[in-house]
């Protein structure tokens, strides 16, 4: 349903770009949205948009140094991360949802997860 790519290992105040691609038939969801989930913690939410553009909203811990966007001629969505701190080691995974909200319960559709480390 929804294939996220981009992991890697890089160290703190790296760059990394996500990558998330939906099936055909979830294009018709309006939401696109970022999870992650660090060592030992609970998923929690990174950054969310309307598929077809604006309403970009994100997470206060990521604010300013991530950035949420979408290719829609190619239908893929995009989760750039800038100055990445040891902090944001999580696997994040993308999901697609029809409702405008935060909450990872509302989404129907998620990616399998790629993990990033982020080194000191």
């Amino acid at each position: 349903q929804l294939a996220d790519s981009g992991g890697g290992t890089v160290h703190a105040g790296d760059s990394l770009r996500l990558s998330c691609a939906p099936s055909q038939r979830l294009f018709s969801r309006s939401i696109l949205a970022w999870f992650r989930q660090g060592p030992g913690k609970e998923r929690e939410f990174v950054a969310l948009m309307r598929w077809r553009g604006g309403s970009e909203f994100y997470a206060d811990s990521v604010k300013g140094r991530f950035t949420i966007s979408r290719d829609n001629p190619r239908n893929i969505g995009y989760l750039q991360m800038s100055g990445l701190k040891p902090e944001d080691t999580a696997v994040y995974s993308c999901a697609v949802g029809s409702e405008y909200t935060s909450s990872l319960s509302a989404y129907e559709y998620w990616g399998q997860g790629t993990q990033v480390t982020v080194v000191s």
